[in-house]
């Protein structure tokens, strides 16, 4: 996932927690990355990258995000997290604005 501050310093951190809510929000666990949550703070725009080393394909994601402190998605992603001792502080809501599709890639073409 990569986001940047207001003045365009960039920060790229994995998400291990990404879910789809709908086909217009993806969400992810907020845990510990102390510069995401700044940037997107100052500049909600945000871009993921989804990758599946078996095929070589995935996807970009484009969208704006919204910081949650309280509510029932919140709560899912503290649970999902307690049996890890992992301690959610956001939840992350991602309205999508644009998804790039990378199709998987044939075996020969790999490396």
């Amino acid at each position: 996932m990569a986001t940047a501050s207001k003045n365009g310093k960039p920060n790229a951190s994995p998400k291990g927690s990404l879910r789809v809510l709908d086909d217009e929000h993806v969400a992810f666990a907020e845990i510990a990355s102390p510069k995401t949550l700044a940037n997107l703070k100052e500049n909600p725009q945000v871009a993921i990258m989804v990758f599946d080393p078996a095929t070589w394909g995935g996807c970009r994601i484009e969208g704006k995000a919204e910081i949650l402190d309280s509510g029932d998605l919140l709560e899912s992603f503290k649970a999902q997290f307690a049996p890890l001792k992992m301690k959610v502080r956001y939840a992350i809501k991602v309205a999508v604005e644009e998804v790039s599709i990378m199709p998987p890639m044939k075996t020969a073409q790999k490396g």
